[in-house]
Parts: C-alpha cells; sequence; structure tokens
C-alpha cells in the first residue's frame, strides 16, 4: 500500500496537479470571470530544467520532482485513509488534497519558506491552490481505485461439503 500510495501520488502530480495547472493557465486566464475568482494561473511546471532552490536545505531541485516527491508522500496518506474509511473514495481524495494539502501548504510550508501564513489572506490564492490540490487527491484516489477494489474483493466461495 505504501509503495503503490507513492507511486500514484507521484503520477498524479505530474496528470492530474499539473494538468489542471494546463488547463487553468490556457483557458482561465483568458475567462474575466474565472481570474476574479481565482486570479491568474502560472503556467504548469513541466519544464524539468527549471531549477528551485527548496527551502529549508536550499538545495535546487527541478520543481516538478521536488512536486512528484511531496505527491508521493501525500500519496501514502490518502492510500491509508482510502483502505482506513468506507468514505467514497474519489470524495476523500478530493478532500485529502483540497483541505490537507493545501492547510499544510499555506501553513507548515509556508513557514518553512518564510512567507506569510494562509497566503497572506489571498483569497484566491487559497481558492486556486484548493482547487489544484483537490485535483490531485482525486486523481490519486482514482488511480488507487483497481489496487482498492482487489483489497476488499471477496474471498473465493468454497465448496460447501455436505
Amino acid at each position: 500500500m505504501i509503495a503503490l500510495g507513492f507511486l500514484m501520488g507521484a503520477l498524479s502530480i505530474a496528470i492530474f496537479h499539473q494538468g489542471t495547472l494546463f488547463l487553468l493557465f490556457h483557458h482561465a486566464n483568458a475567462i474575466p470571470e474565472a481570474t476574479q475568482v481565482i486570479g491568474r494561473v502560472a503556467a504548469p511546471g513541466w519544464d524539468l530544467s527549471r531549477m528551485m532552490p527548496n527551502p529549508p536545505f536550499g538545495l535546487p531541485v527541478p520543481l516538478l520532482l521536488n512536486q512528484m516527491f511531496w505527491g508521493g508522500v501525500w500519496g501514502i496518506v490518502i492510500a491509508a485513509v482510502l483502505h482506513a474509511t468506507p468514505a467514497p473514495d474519489l470524495l476523500t481524495g478530493f478532500l485529502v488534497g483540497a483541505v490537507g494539502c493545501t492547510l499544510v501548504a499555506v501553513t507548515v510550508v509556508a513557514g518553512l519558506k518564510g512567507l506569510p501564513p494562509f497566503a497572506g489572506g489571498n483569497v484566491q490564492t487559497l481558492l486556486r491552490a484548493a482547487l489544484v490540490n483537490g485535483a490531485f487527491g482525486w486523481g490519486t484516489a482514482l488511480m488507487l481505485r483497481p489496487a482498492r477494489l482487489r483489497s476488499f474483493r471477496a474471498a473465493p466461495l468454497r465448496p460447501v461439503r455436505t
């Protein structure tokens, strides 16, 4: 469950997180009403040459690989939550991403990077983060579905001896 959760979380960053950023960048930025709600959206980080020093250690790591690593960590969390609860998987994945990932990002991660907590009260940034992180969580839960179905499958029927 741990390895599969990590793998699906990392893949979900590349597919769903970055895919949502791609759609928002190319389409929502062109709609004035959308930009009023979630603000301008930056381009996705698919370019592996975008090296970003990552606090607290300051090591230059490609942004996408850094996000995929942490997506893998969150994938383990999502897999564990899905395994432990009978809640609907896609909704649970979305909520873990939208609420859990976003809260950790705007509190713990922001503090480590020296940024103001809760995006300095910028509601557009919080909504945008919740949407993109929710897409990541939803995608992780979707890709974990085959494993979840296999783990909850009923035991095979055995013939009854009379």
